[in-house]
């Protein structure tokens, strides 16, 4: 599944070629990945995309209007940079964004669908969408400990947690763990200074 360091990473991939270009089309493959009904998918196309930003594991895509498109690619999703309109052909591709510099496309490996699209205006919808949990990009020792102490937990719920901590899963907890040489059933209310600062290190 991708996690936050992989989230980051399409982000900044994505940035260099799409901010400052008009989505012109949106195709989609089956009805499985929209999510929302209101304001359309249609409603993005023509308008240009004005920033990206992360929520946890989410890719958000604003658009001119205050409109965003949010992906969630889940386990198996993943997006690709292709030619120019692309086809959208085979079981496993969900969805295509065409730019006039190439085609976004949206994959998803195996017969589960679980990867989304949410489409929404204003910030406010998109602030609804964040689990509240602490972005450890922009933490500090001091706020990660007291965002994971609030409740007595093991650290692997407490890391897996998007209300606590956003953006991190399963992959990447356990070598989170391992790095910081700490048992996964160890209790958040029972680790040591030095203990915190192995794990926020790792």
């Amino acid at each position: 599944m991708p996690e936050l360091p992989d989230v980051a990473a399409y982000i900044a991939a994505l940035e260099s070629r799409i901010v400052g270009k008009p989505l012109e089309r949106v195709r989609l493959n089956g009805i499985s990945l929209l999510r929302t009904a209101t304001p359309p998918i249609a409603a993005a196309e023509g308008r240009t995309v004005r920033k990206i930003r992360r929520i946890g594991k989410r890719i958000a895509i604003g658009l001119d209007g205050d409109l965003w498109l949010v992906l969630h690619l889940m386990i198996a999703g993943r997006l690709h940079w292709r030619d120019r309109g692309a086809k959208l052909g085979g079981r496993n591709m969900l969805a295509a964004f065409d730019f006039s510099n190439g085609t976004l496309t949206l994959t998803e490996a195996g017969s589960k669908r679980r990867a989304s699209l949410h489409v929404v205006e204003s910030d406010a919808a998109l602030a609804a969408i964040d689990r509240g949990g602490l972005d450890v990009f922009d933490a500090d020792v001091d706020s990660f400990v007291r965002a994971m102490t609030a409740r007595n937990r093991t650290l692997k719920t407490a890391l897996t947690d998007a209300h606590i901590v956003d953006g991190i899963g399963n992959a990447y907890s356990d070598e989170i763990l391992h790095r910081a040489k700490l048992s996964p059933t160890a209790q958040t209310q029972k680790l040591k200074s030095e203990e915190w600062e192995r794990l926020f290190d790792a």
